[in-house]
């Protein structure tokens, strides 16, 4: 017990709500260093998400589907606009870009294998298409960035479809990093890099300044695959409206949104906390951009940016989009930041779970690294399955959200089945407060 010396007891001392503990260090890693923060993953504050919405399951007014009875279905059918060979997957949670160069041989390898068993696509990713990727990869996206590392006809060719990408969710309007210490041999050939020399992509394409632009690089890479590839366009959430409006009368078959959850391999902190929306806000505006040109379904829609289960694939799936993509998720089911590395990322000044500089290459679970002896630790073909382990229970988590519902396809899923429970989460997507029939914002009601 505290010793009673007759004085009021003190207040116990308080941080600043606004120079947190948190934002000194970064001050004094600022004055001390005179270089910004680098670093991988996504955003770490807390913004409005899919856990702040809700389904409303049947009862009364809906009947629910049996789940050991009745069909549910997963399939989609991506690039119907104008491919000749539309992408058909068993799943509608596709793997997101993640390049060799910031991921190992290995990581690549075992998304292929991951992804084909369990029924739907990857994508390349900055730096080029490695013989791995493709080899177990059935169905395998390319991406063509504004760095056109490793790009080439006879690898548009080998694709089944081409993503151009336009922005990123953790850096709209900021090109990709790639520090030197990953830019082993390979590395360095695929990219046309000189070894051990930090790398800077382009945060835009060098051959067109609008979409007119991007309209006639669709069709030129159509001419080249002979019309058989569906073209995909990727933005960072942030005019989603008018991204994707602009996406398709550019000519493009999908368009893919990713928003600010979304990670990185590499990039400034500032851009990953301050630029871009989140990606529950940018789904319903990208929809309706869709609806107002009469093409929604025509154009496929795919959202990524912080998906982690069944049920965020299955609410996004609800406010309109055909598909979701997973990139972090995907790298935690590989093994990335598993605490059995726990002493390793303690030597990093890290510990599982939050380790995040990845642009090192010192990952100590293989994935994010070119380090020989550190990506020999991760045995492809058994991350392979757990990829495809962890696909499976989110295809069947959002199965069990659809039959509850009352639908016999995740496409029939539809805004009505969601409530929200916070204004925000109301607000950005558009459906009803939860015991209410009213959102933030909803037309006619005065707003």
């Amino acid at each position: 017990m505290a010793k009673d010396n007759g004085h009021a007891p003190q207040t116990p001392p308080r941080f600043s709500a606004t120079f947190t503990p948190d934002v000194n260090a970064e001050i004094r890693r600022a004055a001390a260093t005179g270089i910004y923060d680098i670093r991988g993953g996504g955003a770490k504050r807390r913004v409005p998400h899919f856990d702040d919405l809700v389904f409303l399951g049947a009862s009364m007014s809906r009947y629910p589907l049996e789940g050991y009875r009745e069909r549910c279905d997963t399939s989609v059918v991506l690039g119907t606009r104008f491919a000749k060979k539309p992408i058909e997957l068993k799943i509608p949670i596709t793997i997101a870009g993640m390049s060799f160069g910031a991921l190992s041989a290995q990581a690549k390898e075992a998304l292929g294998r991951g992804a084909s068993a369990a029924g739907t696509s990857t994508t390349t990713g900055d730096g080029g298409m490695t013989k791995e990727e493709r080899g177990e990869s059935k169905t395998l996206v390319y991406q063509y960035l504004p760095s056109r590392y490793g790009m080439n006809p006879n690898d548009l060719r080998k694709a089944d479809a081409i993503e151009v990408v336009v922005g990123q969710g953790a850096k709209p309007g900021g090109g990709g990093m790639l520090l030197g210490q990953k830019i082993s041999d390979r590395v360095a050939e695929m990219r046309t890099l000189p070894k051990g020399i930090d790398q800077r992509s382009a945060c835009r394409h060098p051959d067109w300044t609008g979409p007119d632009d991007l309209e006639i690089k669709i069709l030129e890479l159509r001419e080249i695959t002979g019309w058989e590839k569906p073209i995909y366009v990727k933005v960072g959430a942030a005019r989603p409206y008018f991204d994707t409006t602009l996406a398709v009368k550019a000519g493009a078959d999908v368009v893919v949104i990713d928003g600010m959850q979304g990670g990185t391999a590499a990039t400034q902190d500032v851009f990953i906390e301050h630029v871009g929306i989140p990606t529950l806000a940018c789904i319903r505006e990208a929809v309706q951009a869709l609806q107002d040109l009469g093409m929604h379904r025509e154009v496929q829609l795919i959202v990524s940016g912080g998906i982690r289960s069944g049920a965020d694939a299955a609410k996004a799936l609800a406010l309109g989009a055909d598909a979701v993509s997973i990139g972090t998720a995907a790298m935690i089911a590989l093994g990335d930041n598993d605490p059995k590395w726990e002493a390793e990322y303690q030597k990093l000044g890290s510990t599982a779970g939050a380790y995040d500089d990845w642009h090192e290459g010192r990952d100590p679970a293989g994935i994010s690294t070119q380090d020989p002896e550190l990506s020999k630790r991760l045995d492809p073909v058994e991350a392979g399955r757990r990829l495809r382990n962890y696909l499976k229970v989110m295809t069947l988590e959002v199965q069990t959200l659809a039959r509850a519902c009352g639908k016999n396809h995740v496409h029939n899923l539809e805004p009505e089945d969601l409530a929200a429970l916070t204004m925000e989460a109301a607000a950005m997507a558009k459906v009803p407060l939860a015991g209410t029939s009213w959102y933030p914002g909803m037309p006619g009601q005065g707003f």
